[in-house]
């Protein structure tokens, strides 16, 4: 049941993270593997500022979106400067 509890926060915030930074969502599979890195990311982010939101959907889905919306960021700097 975690698995596909993570997959759906994962699909949701790479969705939300798409909207934020695009404008649009990128598709499901794409909005997916935004979401599992933007996951592992913030939370990685989150940890080094000392952020605890729990071990909830909520706070998951939260933690999910500020790394993916990170991670968006950092690509776009990337591809700008090409």
């Amino acid at each position: 049941m975690n698995t596909i509890v993570s997959l759906i926060i994962g699909v949701l915030a790479g969705f939300l993270a798409g909207k934020i930074m695009k404008g649009s969502g990128f598709g499901f599979l794409l909005n997916l593997i935004v979401g599992v890195i933007g996951g592992f990311i913030g939370g990685k982010v989150l940890s080094w500022l000392s952020i605890d939101w729990g071990d909830t959907f909520v706070g998951s889905l939260v933690t999910s979106t500020i790394g993916a919306v990170l991670l968006l960021w950092l690509l776009s700097l990337i591809i700008k400067k090409k």
